[in-house]
């Protein structure tokens, strides 16, 4: 807040300028990026809206962690590796396909070479 005015009178001096705020009652916050995930445990959350736009202040115990990149393999992509491979062993096109990031053509490429 800013120092020396009373939550009150900050409050009614936003409610003048056509701001609104409330307070979010939240256990956790997940932010869910592209390579990872930022956890906000035991958050203060403000909502604030203002001229139609809305925004929220978040406050509290941050931590990240990186994004689990477990690739789905269906029983639809092994079948089709071994067909054109010719490779029957299930594991090594599992970790042909996990190499190629989920590619079927790449993993198909390596394990023929």
């Amino acid at each position: 807040m800013m120092p020396n005015i009373d939550p009150r009178t900050l409050k009614n001096m936003m409610a003048k300028m056509g701001m609104q705020s409330e307070e979010i009652n939240a256990q956790r916050v997940t932010i869910e990026c592209a390579d990872r995930d930022i956890v906000i445990s035991s958050p203060t959350i403000t909502k604030i809206v203002m001229q139609g736009a809305t925004s929220y202040q978040i406050s509290g115990d941050v931590s990240e962690s990186p994004k689990d990149s477990k690739i789905e393999i269906t029983d639809t992509d092994i079948k089709f590796v071994e067909e054109k491979t010719g490779i029957h062993d299930i594991e090594a096109i599992k970790d042909a396909i996990n190499k190629a990031d989920g590619s079927i053509a790449d993993a198909i490429i390596a394990l023929s070479g």
